[in-house]
């Protein structure tokens, strides 16, 4: 079973290839992921490097944790599932359903006018509420 490594605090200018090499000292590699910008195309300073064995992932972690490459120290870890994100999209995809009735008011809530009596009948300061063009007489 392929095991995924997180590795941090990379120089900009490492590359795929440098950290295959890197990698394959301490066993078989499966795949290296540079995570890179995706307008500028520049890497994010960090990777996924999947090694084939439990046993070969260990020993890249204590080689390479701490590792100076390109004045850099590297951090070295097991990679954690990747955390569900807030936002629209990932509420649709988990099942949780929207609450479409929010606008509407409870039972125990009234309507919303007779909480508007309060403060008269609808007419302001500058008369009664009409229809129509926007000329006062």
């Amino acid at each position: 079973m392929e095991v995924k490594l997180f590795v941090g605090n990379l120089s900009y200018e490492t590359s795929e290839e440098d950290l295959r090499t890197l990698f394959a000292q301490a066993g078989a590699v499966a795949s290296v992921a540079l995570i890179k910008d995706r307008d500028t195309g520049r890497s994010k300073g960090f990777a996924f490097i999947e090694m084939t064995t439990e046993a070969e992932a260990q020993k890249a972690i204590s080689l390479y944790s701490g590792y100076k490459i390109n004045d850099r120290d590297l951090t070295v870890n097991l990679a954690r599932p990747r955390e569900e994100r807030g936002g629209y999209q990932s509420r649709l995809s988990t099942g949780r359903e929207l609450n479409r009735n929010a606008s509407k008011p409870r039972p125990d809530q009234g309507s919303y006018r007779g909480k508007l009596s309060a403060f008269g009948n609808g007419s302001g300061p500058t008369g009664p509420r009409r229809r129509g063009g926007s000329q006062r007489y």
